[in-house]
């Protein structure tokens, strides 16, 4: 078997990672008489550049593959350590999150527990206390006269001698439904 080789004069083209080797079939030769004078080449065997038999054929080298085995594994050990990392870092996030909001509620609780101490800096003072006892209580000193107003307008009308003010007008949505419980109660469909 002889290498088929480049117009250039180099062997075989190789692919790295390729161990195989093309080679053609047999090599057909003309039998020759023994006259013992040197056989003539022949045109017809001879290989020019141009080709004047038309266009050679080529043969289809095999692809390599796009994903090798390697790349498989490299493949299958990042998604392994992925899936392996996420839960991991959902709780990470998770705690992160629940730290900030009880961060959060502890500061509005030190705001409040600052209100209250105020408040109860001023129930020490005995005049506020004084003053929260008249407003709340209606404690009065003694000596004093309590006067507490209260708001009915039907009692001062009667006691002025006057008619009571008129009803507030209904609203106008309770005056459309009224109107439509009317008619639904006159319908002849009933």
């Amino acid at each position: 078997m002889t290498q088929r080789r480049a117009p250039s004069g180099q062997g075989p083209a190789r692919r790295p990672g390729s161990s195989r080797v093309r080679t053609t079939g047999a090599v057909r030769t003309r039998a020759v008489r023994n006259t013992g004078s040197v056989p003539k080449k022949s045109s017809r065997n001879r290989r020019t550049v141009t080709g004047s038999r038309g266009a050679t054929k080529r043969t289809a080298a095999p692809r390599p593959r796009a994903i090798t085995g390697r790349t498989m594994v490299l493949i299958v050990v990042f998604v392994a350590l992925a899936l392996a990392y996420t839960y991991p870092l959902r709780v990470y996030l998770a705690q992160e999150s629940q730290l900030a909001q009880l961060e959060a509620e502890q500061a509005e609780e030190r705001q409040l527990i600052a209100q209250k101490s105020q408040e109860l800096q001023k129930w020490k003072d005995p005049e506020y206390l004084r003053a929260q006892a008249r407003e709340r209580l209606f404690y009065v000193r003694e000596g004093e006269v309590p006067l507490v107003v209260r708001n009915d307008p039907a009692g001062a009308a009667a006691e002025a001698g006057q008619k009571q003010p008129a009803a507030a007008p209904d609203r106008w949505y309770d005056t459309l439904w009224s109107s439509v419980r009317a008619a639904d109660a006159e319908s002849p469909n009933q």
